[in-house]
């Protein structure tokens, strides 16, 4: 029972940082993208050392209070719609074709992430004036999306790598 109330209060103590850092998404506009994916290194961290139930409870309640609290909704939406990743990452690498689910998981959170954005919530800003030019400036921003998430995940795994020789 003790190691259970240490892990909680850790998980507690790591979920105040990830929301105050996602609340500094809105003083730096490149950290649209930074903060969630720093808050995505906690939860890496969060569950290896507390396991899989506390990090999903982890990402659960930072998804909610950074939906609510953070000045930067598109940085709390992006957390909320791909943050769960570091918990998916350990049971995909023991997958065949583990680099295709890694992508199709981005890709599709981030497709379903703004067209919500775009259509639903009518954040028409965001694809501009001209809708030939929209096109290719989303594709662009997938693409470099890619590319980003793929730097993620190899900071992912050699963080992962060195927390297990340190045990």
């Amino acid at each position: 029972m003790r190691n259970h109330s240490k892990n909680m209060a850790m998980g507690g103590v790591f979920a105040a940082l990830a929301v105050v850092i996602m609340n500094l998404g809105g003083l730096i506009p490149v950290a649209t993208y930074v903060c969630p994916a720093i808050c995505m290194v906690i939860l890496s961290f969060v569950h290896m050392a507390c396991g899989t139930k506390i990090a999903w409870t982890w990402y659960a309640a930072v998804s909610i209070l950074s939906l609510l609290m953070s000045p930067d909704k598109e940085a709390a939406a992006v957390f909320a719609f791909l943050g769960y990743y570091p918990i998916l990452k350990p049971k995909i690498e023991t997958r065949e074709f583990r680099w295709g689910w890694k992508l199709l998981i981005f890709n599709v959170s981030m497709v379903v992430l703004y067209s919500i954005l775009i259509r639903i919530m009518g954040v028409a800003e965001v694809t501009g004036e001209s809708e030939e030019l929209a096109g290719v400036m989303l594709t662009i921003l997938l693409v470099m999306g890619n590319v980003t998430f793929i730097a993620l995940d190899f900071l992912l795994s050699m963080l992962q790598v060195r927390l297990r020789r340190r045990r």
